[in-house]
């Protein structure tokens, strides 16, 4: 093994210690769960309400109202995103952290390398306990017992789950090292992540709506498969599509963290 990949390895340990070891990581796994399973019951609830009053025929997947859950509960890994790096910046930390690691680049991809497996593994987890849930709960006569749990449905949507959150987490840690405050990252990824698509579709214009499509969420919710969007009906594109511009969207981040950590000082 050669000096390079062996100190990546060294500081990847080092980030992996820092990340389990504070109490907001655990919080931020835990919000993101609960994020999630509110998230779906009242979606998959309402759709299948609407199903029953309706008498629609067919089922309902445990696993869809899930992926359009998603564009809420990533909030709760966009914090912990912020939380890997803005306070080492707010407390002097990243000192310590270059001096240990000089090379930058590097210091960058071990928070990544570190973040993405675990925030695509809570989001398996926290997607598959939602499916659970939404399965046990509106499998009741009430909502009209149409809700199913198909694995060659639910195994793809949890594991497109998992990715879009670890693209998500590791664009907002290219925000967070870009901007270098918790404030200015938590307001840009916010604006990039909902605001932003949101207010160009109430634009009302086809410009707005084209460019809205293009933005971190929606192309999550094309790449997800979800069918239940702020749109009304699924993304009008298909899920590679949809991953391109996800990770269009991930490397232009990281890009623009690597230039402010490349040239500034700590």
């Amino acid at each position: 093994m050669n000096t390079s990949v062996r100190e990546l390895f060294q500081a990847i340990g080092g980030e992996w210690v820092k990340l389990r070891s504070v109490r907001s990581t655990w919080w931020c796994l835990a919000c993101t769960t609960a994020l999630m399973v509110l998230g779906s019951l009242a979606i998959g609830g309402g759709t299948a309400t609407e199903m029953v009053r309706r008498d629609l025929a067919g089922t309902l997947s445990a696993s869809d109202p899930v992926t359009s859950a998603t564009a809420f509960a990533q909030f709760g890994l966009v914090a912990l995103a912020m939380l890997t790096i803005t306070p080492e910046y707010a407390s002097g930390g990243i000192r310590t952290t270059l001096q240990a690691t000089p090379i930058r680049g590097r210091v960058l991809a071990a928070k990544a390398l570190v973040l993405a497996p675990v925030t695509f593994v809570a989001g398996v987890v926290a997607a598959g306990v939602a499916t659970a849930v939404v399965h046990l709960v509106l499998s009741a006569e009430v909502f009209g017992g149409r809700v199913t749990a198909p694995p060659a449905e639910v195994v793809p949507d949890l594991l497109g789950v998992g990715v879009f959150l670890a693209l998500v987490s590791v664009t907002t840690l290219g925000v967070g090292v870009a901007t270098r405050s918790a404030a200015g990252t938590l307001t840009t990824a916010f604006m990039l992540l909902m605001g932003a698509p949101l207010l160009l579709v109430m634009t009302g214009t086809s410009i707005g709506f084209e460019a809205s499509l293009r933005m971190p969420l929606f192309a999550g919710l094309a790449f997800m498969g979800s069918s239940d969007t702020p749109m009304g009906g699924p993304v009008p594109y298909p899920a590679t599509q949809g991953l391109v511009w996800l990770l269009v969207w991930t490397a232009a981040a990281t890009v623009a963290g690597y230039a402010v950590l490349r040239r500034r000082d700590a």
